[in-house]
């Protein structure tokens, strides 16, 4: 929708009850307002929220060939989408309206009245001056794709990995270390109720690394993140393993003639109720 020529702005002004109209002289605010350029029409009311008071925007819309829409009153978090559909209502586009917070802002957090509607002013000024550029927006519907990324493997990352997979979602788990588990690995208790670092740990490492949802990617970083919410693209890269993982079970018959630096310094495999250590001679 085009913006209708040049912008006639209508300033509405809630008095919510004694939340606003106690501190703000809102008569006051709404004569200051309707002098502001590019505002055709101002006015205060009782309950802007209302069904009575959503319907004077509405008409007054039409009334006074309005194209964009200023409530002054409570936190956008409240009202701002009732707000947005009467303006759509009214036949403006949504976007053309701003929502600008004389509650929550001013008369809640200002003792003196002179100094609140001095504020009150303010920020309605600042309002129209903002709704002005304001342009036409659509709402779009796009495929959005299920999988899920979550970077990092410490405790954190493989929870939410476990989470997201048992509820049917294909789960991506990146980790730049070889091996997932983070800080907590390193850990013998936890805080506060010192709990067995490793009871906790353990079981949910097995469970990623046998989850037929989840793609465990280690010794890997995310090198490159393109698209957007719901269809994003991710470039990562996967460090060389210098062994063929579908194939090596772990034995560690290759460090002992491994060129590169040795760790650990010690071989150990366990066999039953039997330990073999074997001291890795470095080159």
């Amino acid at each position: 929708m085009s913006d209708n020529g040049q912008p006639r702005v209508g300033v509405f002004i809630c008095h919510c009850g004694a939340n606003i109209a106690s501190k703000v002289n809102v008569f006051e605010v709404a004569e200051f307002a309707s002098k502001l350029d590019n505002v055709a029409f101002a006015t205060e009311y009782k309950f802007m929220c209302s069904d009575p008071g959503q319907d004077l925007i509405r008409k007054s819309i039409k009334e006074y060939n309005l194209n964009r829409v200023i409530v002054a009153s409570c936190s956008p978090l409240m009202h701002e989408p009732t707000f947005r559909t009467v303006t759509s209502e009214g036949g403006l586009n949504p976007f053309y309206f701003q929502m600008t917070n004389i509650r929550e802002h001013v008369s809640w957090v200002t003792k003196d009245p002179e100094a609140a509607t001095k504020k009150a002013k303010t920020l309605i000024a600042a309002a129209v001056k903002r709704v002005v550029l304001h342009e036409a927006l659509e709402k779009k519907e796009v495929p959005v794709r299920s999988e899920v990324l979550i970077v990092g493997g410490g405790i954190a990352g493989i929870h939410a990995a476990l989470t997201y997979a048992n509820s049917g979602k294909k789960v991506y788990l990146v980790e730049k270390e070889a091996s997932v588990g983070g800080h907590m690995s390193m850990l013998d208790k936890t805080f506060p109720t010192l709990d067995c670092s490793a009871c906790i740990l353990t079981p949910k490492m097995s469970d990623i690394g046998k989850h037929p949802n989840i793609e465990l990617l280690t010794y890997s970083e995310v090198k490159e993140v393109t698209g957007f919410v719901g269809n994003f693209k991710i470039k990562i890269n996967k460090k060389a393993r210098y062994v063929d993982t579908d194939i090596c079970n772990g034995c560690g018959m290759c460090w002992e003639n491994c060129p590169t630096v040795i760790y650990p310094s010690e071989r150990i495999i366990k066999k039953g109720d039997v330990t073999i250590k074997t001291l890795i001679k470095k080159n």
